[in-house]
């Protein structure tokens, strides 16, 4: 019996490395042809589905999305939707932020708020400055 379940034991471990082996080297990757100029009139608002700090700052950018209409603001899921993801990784490079801070966050341009005090507390200010612009 003992010999069984090592038997299964090592099978399993086979299997899960040779599942990551093909993941890592065979996989096909995700589209890397998402391309975004550097904008400092558009607003990119990053979030996670079923984050907290999401959560409690989506009834304000709601809010903000009706205020100020002229302003293009993206609203983009980035724990689940893959490219979304990349559009997360380069608006986050092209602000110089290599390893992006977390969700959630608004970019613009190079312009970067970060958390459920942060973006309640200063995008307006930018909002109204952008719309000014138009």
């Amino acid at each position: 019996m003992d010999k069984i379940i090592q038997f299964i034991i090592a099978l399993f471990i086979v299997v899960a490395a040779g599942s990551v082996a093909y993941l890592v080297f065979f996989a096909p990757s995700a589209p890397t042809n998402v391309s975004l100029p550097v904008n400092d009139s558009i607003v990119y608002y990053f979030y996670g589905q079923g984050c907290p700090h999401c959560a409690k700052v989506e009834p304000f950018m709601e809010n903000m999305t009706k205020e100020y209409p002229d302003v293009d603001i993206r609203m983009l899921e980035v724990w689940y939707n893959q490219t979304n993801q990349q559009i997360y990784t380069q608006v986050n490079a092209q602000a110089g932020i290599s390893t992006p801070p977390g969700v959630p966050e608004i970019v613009i341009g190079k312009t970067v708020l970060v958390g459920d005090q942060d973006i309640p507390n200063k995008l307006e200010a930018y909002l109204r400055v952008i719309e000014k612009k138009k």
